[in-house]
């Protein structure tokens, strides 16, 4: 593959919602197995989509109709309103951070064609994210984030030790609908096969400051084991901020 030309901007007509959603379709039903949501013979989309804002990681070193590699879909408070409510309202209760008083914007549908992950493409929508979380003065962002498959016990030990080691703060802490699985004590975790065992999305979330709601999701629909992810702006270390500005991340 030759060396990609990454750059990122926000969905400006209806056809770049569409490559977003072909590309979700690609990722999530195709490749992972999803069968929820509105799922066509090309696109994958819910009522969420068009109160939300799609950030578009595209390689310009591709073929004009083939740009698209990677989206994350924003979705605010005023989106969110519109649409019912937020996604993740459906999987863990939010109470806390309708009460926080902090501005939020949620992000999901994460997802990067896979020639591209293991590259920069992640650091490249993050900084996406970045530029438009300063120019909405954005206080609080969150999301769900996934285990593929949902099996829980494969993943118990990744599991385990975000709920141990990396639980959000009480007043800040959404938590998980529906019955739990079966988590191993503290002092039975492997942090090094935990963490190997973590996907990408999340380990970036933990290396900005995040943390995790209590209690996982089990989505049968798309074939996952979701958290709920929870990162305070304010709580970004500056040295990582500067990171992604600078196409780095530790």
């Amino acid at each position: 593959m030759p060396v990609p030309l990454f750059e990122t901007r926000l969905a400006q007509s209806e056809s770049d919602v569409r490559a977003a959603q072909r590309l979700r379709h690609q990722v999530f039903v195709q490749e992972l197995g999803a069968t929820a949501g509105g799922i066509s013979e090309e696109i994958e989309a819910d009522r969420f989509d068009p109160t939300a804002q799609h950030l578009l990681l595209l390689d310009i070193s591709r073929h004009a109709a083939d740009q698209v590699v990677g989206v994350y879909r924003l979705l605010d408070a005023e989106g969110a309103a519109r649409a019912g409510g937020f996604y993740t309202d459906s999987e863990f209760d939010l109470t806390p951070l309708h009460a926080s008083g902090k501005r939020l914007l949620e992000l999901g549908r994460s997802c990067i064609l896979a020639p591209y992950r293991g590259s920069a493409a992640l650091l490249h929508l993050w900084a996406g994210i970045e530029r438009y979380v300063q120019e909405a003065s954005i206080d609080l962002l969150f999301g769900v984030a996934s285990f593929h498959g949902t099996d829980t016990l494969a993943h118990q030990q990744a599991l385990s030790h975000l709920q141990h080691a990396h639980r959000a703060p009480l007043a800040l802490c959404p938590t998980a609908r529906g019955p739990q699985p079966r988590l191993l004590p503290a002092d039975q975790v492997d942090r090094v096969a935990a963490m190997r065992g973590t996907p990408a999305l999340i380990k970036s979330y933990l290396k900005l400051g995040g943390c995790v709601g209590s209690g996982v999701y089990i989505d049968h629909g798309f074939n996952t084991i979701d958290v709920c992810m929870v990162l305070d702006v304010a709580q970004v270390p500056p040295s990582q901020s500067q990171m992604i500005a600078r196409g780095q991340m530790a």
